[in-house]
């Protein structure tokens, strides 16, 4: 009997890809490809595919959700500034119902005022904020244990 092979998106918003050298002190020096590289060392890709998408737009963060919708089984989203400001992102998660665990490098609850609100973390099965880049495998792991894949 073939397994079902399960997809995991890592879904990341604006200026995520200056990671490593974007304030280091507040980010780290992991860049989002270490990271990724990190995740699919942690995964057994036999059943269990992972991909990865950046964006700066987020009109192309929505394109990709929604093209790719029924092919996702869950997703690692860190939306980055469009964490504080992005109804259009909301609406489309909650349109394709897909599962999504928030993240955050940083403890937003401890910055500025404006980055305590978020528009996802109601709607998420998880958030995971101020960990590093560990969080992305804290999410991961939860992923593996509520899915019982890629082990």
């Amino acid at each position: 009997m073939k397994k079902k092979k399960y997809h995991i998106l890592i879904l990341n918003g604006p200026n995520l890809s200056l990671l490593g050298t974007r304030e280091p002190s507040k980010y780290g020096n992991k860049s989002l490809q270490d990271i990724i590289k990190m995740l699919s060392t942690k995964i057994n890709k036999k059943n269990c595919e992972l991909s990865h998408f950046q964006s700066n737009a987020e009109y192309k963060l929505i394109d990709y959700l929604i093209t790719y919708k029924n092919k996702i089984n869950y997703i690692i989203f860190n939306p980055a500034a469009f964490t504080h400001t992005s109804i259009a992102l909301r609406d489309t998660l909650l349109g394709i119902n897909v599962p999504f665990i928030e993240v955050h490098i940083t403890n937003i609850y401890k910055r500025e005022i404006f980055r305590k609100k978020s528009f996802f973390s109601d709607i998420s099965s998880g958030v995971i904020s101020g960990l590093g880049s560990y969080g992305y495998i804290l999410a991961l792991k939860v992923i593996i244990k509520r899915l019982k894949i890629c082990i």
